[in-house]
């Protein structure tokens, strides 16, 4: 049986590919750490005067946002009802998260759906537009190895400052454009209660948001598919 060996010029490339990568990956970590505390503001399209109420000043942002053709309840709908669990490079990111931070792995049976699922780790309900938009909000230490969500009464949330936390608050929200089709939006605020949780979050968001934004992202597409057949679906049997 001949056995096959990698040529020095294939070393050579795979090894330069991982010092690009790992230039990447520096760089980004320093860009993030100087945005921080620099979050953009929201544009006309993206504002959201409900989330507003909750957290108007924030460290860090993310917002995303896809064209998707079918109505906006029935994309709020499939939003809330979506598997992430599903997608094998959202759970390579939770055991990516496990391995570098040492985190125990969740043995709980836990809900399918995003909105169930969420609830059932901590989050809670600061507010919902029925149909349309949903604001979800935790208090946490998200730096620790086995993170733990702690919900609070919506009346209680903005003003909430126990020193050596973060406030996270997000957005599922459908953004109507006609009878057939609409905007899918999810929106991601955090902020620091004191200056240890500000050292200890812009160190943890720097190093690992790539993971965390890359959640929201993947999101999108199983949202816009999901809805989309759904409203084909509906349309088929009527």
């Amino acid at each position: 049986m001949t056995r096959t060996t990698s040529s020095p010029a294939t070393w050579k490339w795979i090894a330069g590919a991982l010092a690009l990568a790992a230039g990447a990956y520096a760089g980004y970590v320093s860009l993030t750490w100087l945005r921080y505390r620099h979050a953009a503001p929201s544009s006309e399209d993206d504002a959201d005067p409900l989330l507003d109420q909750f957290m108007p000043v924030y460290d860090i942002v993310e917002r995303h946002h896809i064209d998707v053709a079918s109505p906006a309840d029935v994309t709020f709908a499939a939003a809330c009802e979506t598997d992430l669990q599903q997608s094998p490079a959202v759970r390579a990111i939770f055991k990516t998260r496990e391995k570098i931070l040492g985190s125990e792995p969740d043995e709980t049976a836990r809900p399918r759906g995003l909105l169930a699922f969420t609830k059932s780790i901590g989050w809670g309900v600061l507010a919902e537009v029925p149909g349309r938009e949903v604001v979800m909000g935790a208090v946490t230490k998200p730096w620790e190895a086995n993170v733990v969500f702690r919900s609070l009464p919506a009346d209680e949330f903005a003003t909430f400052n126990e020193p050596g936390c973060v406030k996270i608050a997000w957005t599922l929200r459908a953004d109507s454009k006609s009878a057939t089709a609409c905007v899918f939006r999810t929106e991601t605020r955090a902020v620091a209660t004191d200056a240890l949780a500000h050292t200890k979050f812009r160190r943890y968001w720097s190093l690992l948001s790539p993971g965390i934004i890359a959640i929201r992202w993947i999101m999108l597409r199983p949202v816009k598919a999901e809805a989309e057949r759904r409203f084909q679906s509906d349309n088929t049997r009527g």
